[in-house]
């Protein structure tokens, strides 16, 4: 998938570790941890906005994506 979570890089810059992160906006260290791997498959504006919040960002500093042509023609995409 080429949608990559930034958050470490993002954490490195606040000097912040992922379980400061985790307490300051309410999620379990291991909720954060599968956000951090990529291992998640969604998560909820709000949790994104408390990300964002606690880390002075934009929801764009938090994800970065890489173009693939394929996502264009996915057949398992849900139709808009």
């Amino acid at each position: 998938m080429p949608i990559r979570v930034t958050l470490d890089a993002i954490l490195a810059d606040r000097k912040m570790t992922g379980k400061q992160l985790a307490h300051a906006v309410g999620l379990s260290e291991t909720q954060l941890s599968l956000f951090r791997s990529g291992k998640v498959r969604g998560i909820r504006f709000a949790t994104l906005s408390r990300l964002c919040a606690a880390l002075d960002c934009k929801p764009g500093d938090l994800v970065d994506y890489d173009f693939d042509p394929a996502d264009l023609h996915d057949d398992n995409a849900a139709n808009p």
